[in-house]
């Protein structure tokens, strides 16, 4: 048994969902947001709740269960509130600027890095920190992975991109006699 999945999920007041052939989606004021589920687990919209059950029982469904309750609950909350993501670039020369549709930074190599901004996403920049928003968090968290994976920050001076907060162990380095 699930213990996410047998809470219901609630709704904010602007918000409405609805299940259609296997497609749930919720729409909000940031937006619309909809995803395919299969039918192993039933989803219902009982007023301002979303309730979720199994068909049958078993050890993969449970798993669903929850995962599908989680999926949900994120997709509500990122119609009434944007995720955000924030990434701070640290290293002498590295920078990064936000131009149009795309990201262009300077990380250290014989080369700009240009990145692509996907749809429904937005990014600025606050001098070193690359805030990344949108109203769907595997995307946004995806992107924000996707932009630390060009240069990951190093233990021996800490140089690279990494998120907000993130401790980053650092190594002694040579020694010498």
């Amino acid at each position: 048994m699930s213990r996410i999945g047998k809470k219901p999920i609630e709704l904010g007041e602007k918000t409405t969902a609805e299940m259609k052939e296997g497609v749930f989606s919720v729409t909000g004021p940031l937006g619309t947001l909809s995803r395919s589920f299969k039918s192993d687990i039933k989803i219902k919209v009982e007023g301002n709740l979303v309730v979720l059950e199994p068909v049958r029982t078993s050890l993969e469904i449970n798993a669903l269960w929850g995962t599908y309750a989680s999926h949900i609950k994120n997709m509500v909350d990122g119609v009434n509130k944007a995720f955000v993501e924030r990434l701070v670039i640290e290293g002498i020369g590295y920078k990064a600027d936000v131009k149009g549709e795309k990201i262009v930074m300077g990380l250290g190599f014989s080369h700009l890095v240009n990145v692509e901004i996907p749809a429904g996403i937005k990014v600025v920049m606050e001098k070193n920190i690359v805030v990344i928003s949108g109203s769907d968090k595997e995307q946004v968290t995806r992107f924000a992975a996707y932009i630390r994976s060009l240069k990951k920050p190093e233990p021996y001076k800490g140089k690279g991109i990494m998120y907000e907060g993130e401790k980053i162990r650092r190594k002694q380095g040579k020694k010498t006699v």
